[in-house]
């Protein structure tokens, strides 16, 4: 049996170093081709018709002048007449033409009457929603009606929210597709290159062996972009109408932000308990969330702190006429987050308590005490918390007010299902391939320095081919999984072609294959480097033979070469001006546990994306819908809001390094450093003011009646 482990901390060369992206200057100077930057020969663009209704009956559509207009190649009708559209932004037509002018203007020409029906696009006031709500069941642990009613139980309540906001991809979702009936050419906008094909083959009534998908490069995912979708599948069905033609046919802004996918909202009524000590005695929510027609996701109540001895927890989905929800960076988790660390902070101030002591003396009723403590510990630090916090409102004189604020995550990140091929050849050369896919997190760049660590390589001596369903099929990026799943596989094939290099080179160095070692370039003997031999006369040694060897990693079967569960704390600094509700980012501190880390500088940069995820979701991002009209009524890049380079503030990453977590194996870091960003920043606000803005985006507006509710 090889021995796949991972080399000790202080034997390894690439491993653990920091590394810049093997792609960075093709990204950076134009070079690198997206999906949506290809064009293959006699490209037509297509273009959807959508519903500008929030809930219609279509009584009537006529295609007959789009499909006569010079340069339309085909019309497809997606929901006729008599059909219902539960959305604005339903998909109901779509158009193939030559330019994307024509397109456009054969949408135009479609002539479509509708029936408006009632519809309900706002869900935070519950009494409004009638029988959109539908309860998942009351969970009740130990007794908390008598915790909260014991003589020494000091209880905080308060109603929080956190919105619906929706997947805003800088390459909004599509793809172009060729189908000439029997085969598809498919380049997506995925994170799912293995195995979109099948999806969409499905769809098209194709065998998954007859799509071929190819994507070298993906301007953003974030957990949205896994299916074909109905604009793939139309595509393709467009193609087909045209002769097999490609058909590009991407979302435009509006329609991606109405459903090209949204984290769901999540409000809550909360009630906790302590004992005057800090120790949380009990916990009660009655919380609600939307994230399209099918309801919202149930955020895990109370979040990490899971043992706090009696509970009672509601939670009812409400169904509204919005587009959808979608997989979005760590499902439920930031919701939950802000929702636990808001109530807990609130229940600091009123005991008059340092949350990081409230939120340490009661580790023990979470998963990973002793973890959770430490960071506690690490991060104030990094902070200077002890001397930098304040009881809330205690801010000074001055309408700029200073606040700090705690939030804390936890999540898996193990390793998905995934396939790869290593090849050595006579010349020295060596070729890696599987079918994953890089989404900007430096995928190509781990992959490349697990293969050059175990062939003693540097990493230019190494090509790596992915982006391809022709490739060994790998897993869809999401979880947090992709690292864990290509190191492994990725490590498993070189490590299983490396031993068939030293079968070949034993004889000539006199020695048994287990002897030898693969060394900066070279194939030595273990005990006796002076026999060796380069790198390129050791592949020599195959005559005309190339070893080609598989590697794989399959999630039931635990390798010990990666690992599951992560824990971190995050802190925000701010400051908030309270005569224009203004806020602004300071610092943000991100203490995470991580496992072994393979590139300390993409695993930064993992961090620092989350947390100005965390810090658009917490100050500007939010979806607003118009209950008179059903619209969504920010739509566009003007009026939906993202943070910019002045308003991140400056960011503190620290890694828990060290031999104890290293053992654990790689674990994912996409997500849980985007989960406790909100909370975090609330929490800091509410120090600042010295009053909870109880519902975010902690926008300006927000915070000014906040203020106003104080003074009245």
């Amino acid at each position: 049996m090889p021995d796949y482990s991972w080399p000790p901390m202080d034997k390894r060369h690439v491993i653990g170093t920091p590394q810049k992206r093997l792609d960075g200057i093709d990204k950076s100077t134009g070079r690198a081709k997206y999906s949506s930057d290809q064009k293959p020969p006699a490209m037509l663009f297509g273009a959807l018709l959508t519903s500008p209704h929030a809930h219609a009956r279509i009584t009537s559509m006529d295609t007959s002048e789009a499909e006569h207009l010079d340069g339309v190649k085909a019309v497809r009708v997606i929901t006729p007449a008599g059909q219902e559209v539960q959305w604005e932004g339903t998909e109901i037509a779509a158009v193939a033409a030559v330019t994307e002018e024509i397109a456009n203007d054969a949408i135009r020409k479609i002539k479509i009457k509708y029936e408006i029906l009632p519809f309900l696009v706002r869900e935070d006031d519950l009494a409004k929603a009638g029988n959109r709500v539908k309860a998942a069941g009351e969970q009740v642990t130990g007794d908390p009606d008598k915790a909260f009613q014991e003589a020494d139980a000091v209880v905080v309540e308060g109603t929080y929210s956190i919105p619906v906001i929706t997947h805003c991809c800088l390459e909004p979702h599509g793809n172009i597709v060729q189908f000439d009936g029997t085969r598809v050419n498919l380049w997506p906008s995925t994170q799912n290159v293995s195995g979109i094909g099948g999806d969409l083959g499905k769809a098209l009534e194709v065998s998954a062996a007859n799509v071929r998908t190819q994507m070298q490069f993906i301007g953003g995912g974030f957990g949205s972009k896994f299916a074909a979708d109905r604009w793939g599948v139309e595509a393709g069905l467009l193609s087909k109408a045209a002769g097999g033609q490609p058909v590009k046919l991407y979302l435009d802004r509006a329609t991606e932000l109405k459903i090209a996918g949204n984290r769901p909202s999540a409000y809550a009524s909360i009630k906790v308990a302590a004992s005057k000590d800090g120790t949380i005695t009990a916990w009660q929510s009655n919380s609600w969330a939307t994230g399209g027609m099918t309801g919202g996701g149930m955020p895990p109540l109370p979040y990490v702190f899971t043992e706090i001895p009696n509970k009672r927890l509601n939670h009812s989905a409400v169904a509204v006429n919005a587009g959808g929800a979608r997989a979005w960076r760590a499902p439920n988790h930031p919701q939950a987050s802000f929702l636990t660390c808001s109530a807990l902070e609130d229940l600091a101030a009123k005991l008059k308590m340092d949350p990081v002591e409230l939120f340490s003396k009661n580790a023990d009723v979470t998963s990973r005490a002793a973890v959770y403590r430490a960071q506690l510990q690490k991060a104030s630090e990094i902070m200077d918390w002890k001397k930098r916090w304040h009881q809330r409102g205690d801010s000074g004189s001055g309408p700029v007010k200073q606040g700090l604020g705690l939030g804390i995550n936890t999540w898996g990140g193990g390793g998905h299902a995934s396939q790869c091929r290593t090849t050595i050849n006579p010349d020295g050369s060596v070729l890696v391939e599987l079918g994953t896919q890089d989404l900007g997190t430096g995928t190509r760049t781990i992959i490349t320095m697990v293969a050059a660590e175990t062939l003693g390589l540097p990493m230019g001596a190494i090509t790596l081919r992915i982006g391809d369903s022709e490739y060994p099929p790998d897993g869809a990026s999401g979880g947090s999984t992709t690292v864990g799943g290509v190191t492994v596989s990725t490590r498993k094939s070189t490590v299983n072609a490396l031993d068939k290099l030293f079968a070949a080179v034993a004889p000539a160095l006199s020695a048994s294959p287990d002897q030898l070692a693969a060394v900066d370039g070279r194939i030595q003997v273990k005990d006796n480097p002076s026999k060796s031999l380069p790198w390129q006369d050791a592949c020599r040694k195959l005559g005309a033979t190339k070893i080609s060897e598989m590697g794989e990693n399959d999630p039931r079967k635990p390798s010990g070469l990666n690992g599951s569960g992560v824990a971190g704390i995050q802190m925000a600094d701010v400051s908030v001006d309270v005569e224009t509700g203004i806020v602004k980012m300071n610092k943000f501190v991100a203490v995470q546990d991580c496992g072994l880390v393979v590139n300390p500088w993409t695993a930064q940069s993992q961090i620092h994306g989350a947390v100005i995820m965390g810090i658009c979701a917490a100050l500007f991002e939010e979806r607003v819908m118009d209950q008179q009209t059903g619209k969504y009524l920010n739509a566009d890049m003007e009026f939906y809001k993202l943070a910019g380079i002045a308003d991140i503030g400056e960011i503190v990453v620290h890694f828990d390094i060290t031999p104890e977590n290293d053992k654990r194996g790689v674990i994912g870091l996409g997500e849980p450093p985007a989960i406790g960003v909100v909370g975090a920043i609330a929490n800091a606000v509410a120090n600042a003011i010295g009053v909870r803005v109880p519902g975010v985006p902690v926008t300006a507006d927000r915070v000014l009646a906040a203020l106003e509710g104080r003074n009245a």
